[in-house]
C-alpha cells in the first residue's frame, strides 16, 4: 500500500488542501493520502493555533465522502513537537508494509535541509513537492526519488483565512461548506 503523508496545521483546512490531496493521489498512483494533523509543527509555535482536536475534526468534515483521503490523529499519540523523522520511523513499525511518500511544500523543501534527520528521509522515502508561491525549485538538482507534482495553486492560505474570519469576511469561496458552517458555528478564529 503506498500511502501519502501530508503534514499540516490546517488551521483551518481549506480546498487547495483537498485538491491537493486529489491530485497526490492520482499522479504519485497512491492508494491513500493522510492528513497528519500536526499537534505542535516545531517551526510553528503560535497563539493562533487552534486546539487539535478541533482542527482534526474539521479535517473529518472536510475530507468525508472524499475517496482515498483520509484525517489521521497519528502524531496526537507521538512525543512533540512533531518532527517528521520521528512520525516515519513510528509508522514503519506499526505498518511494516506499507511504502510512505512524503508531500511537502516547496517552502519546506527550501528549508528541508534544516529538518531533523532530511538525509534519512531523503533515503528510506519518496517525497512529493507541491509548488507555494514565493518558493523556487531547481528541477535539476533534486534527487531521484523527489518529484515536484505540478498543482493547482490556490490563492489563499490557512494564515489569510483566520485574518478574513477576524474581519467578518466570507470565506466560503475558499472553505467546503460543512467547514464553513463549523468555523461560524463555533466561532472560530475571531
Amino acid at each position: 500500500m503506498r500511502i501519502g503523508l501530508f503534514g499540516g496545521s490546517f488551521n483551518p483546512i481549506h480546498t487547495g488542501h483537498i485538491t491537493l490531496g486529489k491530485t497526490m493521489l492520482r499522479v504519485m498512483c497512491l492508494d491513500e493520502v493522510w492528513y497528519m494533523v500536526s499537534p505542535q509543527n516545531p517551526w510553528k509555535v503560535s497563539a493562533e493555533l487552534l486546539d487539535e482536536q478541533k482542527r482534526l475534526t474539521m479535517v473529518q468534515t472536510a475530507l468525508e465522502g472524499e475517496e482515498g483521503l483520509r484525517a489521521s490523529d497519528y502524531e496526537f499519540h507521538l512525543p512533540r513537537p512533531s518532527y517528521t523523522w520521528n512520525t516515519l520511523q513510528h509508522l514503519k513499525q506499526d505498518l511494516p508494509d506499507a511504502e510512505f511518500v512524503l508531500i511537502i511544500g516547496g517552502d519546506n523543501w527550501a528549508q528541508f535541509d534544516k529538518w531533523a534527520h532530511y538525509e534519512e528521509i531523503l533515503a528510506q522515502h519518496e517525497v512529493a513537492v507541491f509548488p507555494r508561491e514565493g518558493a523556487q525549485i531547481d528541477k535539476t538538482t533534486l534527487p531521484d526519488n523527489v518529484t515536484v507534482v505540478d498543482v493547482p495553486l490556490v490563492n489563499v492560505t490557512s494564515t489569510q483565512l483566520r485574518e478574513m474570519i477576524r474581519r467578518g469576511e466570507d470565506i466560503a469561496a475558499f472553505v467546503p461548506e460543512e467547514v464553513e458552517r463549523v468555523i461560524k458555528n463555533k466561532s472560530y478564529y475571531l
